[in-house]
């Protein structure tokens, strides 16, 4: 079909549902993936890093858990380049098999009972391959999205892509639950524990099937036919050099970067964190804890979708100062409430805390396309994610964990929190400016004679 170089092809309802689908498969299943880990992290430290101290393992645990989101940059970069020039779908459809086998893979690796110090060398070495994949994961999902989205309807479509991220996570703590109350801890400990990464297999299968089904998006089809109108036919876009990636577009990756750390220290403090918190200090069962965490997850997700709503009605930079600004005040209040201890404090302090991610989960999401044009949408948006998603959700639980194991009380981590929200805060008060409803082939950042230098 031949595409108007000019003007992106509208899709069918029908098209825009399976390319939502698509879309949000294999971020999904990453996030199934993290919420099992985290939900596991007690079982997986007494498995893989046993010691006389419970808390030196949890943080060794914690600590794989930052290494895979260390390399994540390297991801998005390599695969956010071929991304770019290859286009969305061919890069999307490999990402979720590598992710989808290697978490497959860590529910094989042997105890440290039965191989010694190899088995959490295995452990990490899989952690890595998985942040290599999961870097160009995300970005290529928003993209794909997005670019197949209306345009006054972009945060409503891509909120999908934020509700997978929940519903990956509710998916991965409400089965590690379900087993740990159907198995017992012993049993959960001895072998139970795999299940959940074994059964990332058939999902892998699933997202790969849905993804090789699809076209590439109109976007990225209208840039090809731009292309192949001026200069040859190619089903290749030309390559970007990554230095030109980072001269025309270093000043949006790092306001992206500057408020979407936010959202990391927001959703991966809360995911990755109070459920082995609420168990080491409040005495709370495994099947408990996860349970306290699944409600909240379960309560979010219908509010994500609302969230796209109001955010294409009233945009994005009103969303972010929001999020932003009720930080300070939401976090330390639903800290102080889970200090209390007990189930029903654990729920309703989650469920307060929610309140910024409502404001920020979306609208950060769908800013990851919005502030890039589509010819380096992959690997700007690539980089710019995992670079405030690397060093302030992978470290998210890790850094709180030591935080109250130094000073002994949880308001630490809300401090900690804050002082990330304020610098958000600045951010987009003095930096952001307003994409909702942009062409997606603009680029709002630079004037056109710094492009005109970038491609000579």
């Amino acid at each position: 079909m031949a595409v108007d170089p000019h003007t992106p092809a509208e899709a069918t309802p029908a098209q825009l549902r399976r390319a939502v689908l698509a879309g949000v498969v294999g971020n999904y299943a990453e996030q199934y993936e993290f919420g099992v880990y985290a939900a596991l992290s007690t079982v997986l430290a007494s498995v893989f890093f046993p010691s006389d101290d419970p808390a030196l393992g949890l943080l060794a645990t914690y600590a794989g858990l930052a290494l895979g989101f260390v390399v994540r940059p390297l991801g998005g970069i390599i695969f956010g380049q071929m991304g770019d020039r290859l286009g969305r779908k061919r890069i999307l459809s490999l990402t979720i098999i590598i992710m989808g086998f290697l978490t497959f893979l860590i529910g094989l690796i042997p105890s440290y009972a039965q191989i010694g110090v190899t088995a959490p060398i295995l452990l990490l070495l899989l952690r890595l391959g998985q942040g290599l994949a999961a870097g160009g994961e995300y970005a290529g999902a928003v993209s794909f999205v997005v670019e197949y989205g209306p345009g006054n309807q972009r945060a409503r479509y891509t909120s999908f892509v934020s509700i997978s991220v929940f519903a990956g996570l509710l998916t991965g703590t409400a089965l590690t639950f379900g087993l740990s109350a159907l198995l017992g801890p012993d049993a959960m400990a001895s072998w139970g524990w795999r299940i959940p990464f074994l059964l990332a297999l058939p999902l892998t299968f699933t997202g790969f099937y849905l993804r090789r089904a699809v076209e590439d998006t109109p976007e990225f089809r209208r840039q090809q036919a731009q292309f192949a109108s001026t200069k040859q036919a190619s089903e290749e876009m030309p390559s970007v050099p990554l230095r030109e990636v980072f001269r025309t577009q270093g000043k949006a990756i790092g306001i992206f970067s500057g408020f979407a750390i936010t959202n990391a220290v927001l959703s991966y403090t809360w995911t990755g964190f109070i459920p082995g918190y609420l168990r080491r200090e409040h005495g709370l069962s495994l099947g408990t804890a996860t349970l306290s965490t699944s409600i909240a997850l379960l309560a979010i997700i219908p509010l994500l979708y609302a969230s796209g709503r109001l955010s294409d009605r009233i945009g994005r930079r009103p969303m972010l100062l929001a999020a932003t600004a009720l930080t300070p005040f939401v976090v330390p209040l639903a800290f102080w409430i889970i200090s209390h201890g007990g189930f029903g404090n654990a729920v309703l302090a989650q469920l307060i805390y929610l309140v910024p991610l409502f404001f920020i989960a979306v609208s950060v999401t769908v800013c990851l396309a919005e502030m890039f044009p589509t010819r380096v949408r992959y690997s700007s948006g690539g980089i710019a994610f995992n670079i405030a998603f690397a060093f302030f959700a992978g470290t998210a639980p890790l850094i709180a964990d030591w935080l109250v194991l130094r000073t002994g009380t949880i308001m630490s981590v809300a401090a900690y929190v804050a002082g990330i929200s304020c610098i958000s805060f600045v951010v987009v008060l003095l930096f952001y400016r307003e994409t909702y409803r942009k062409d997606l082939a603009d680029d709002d950042y630079n004037p056109p004679s710094t492009l005109a230098g970038a491609s000579a």
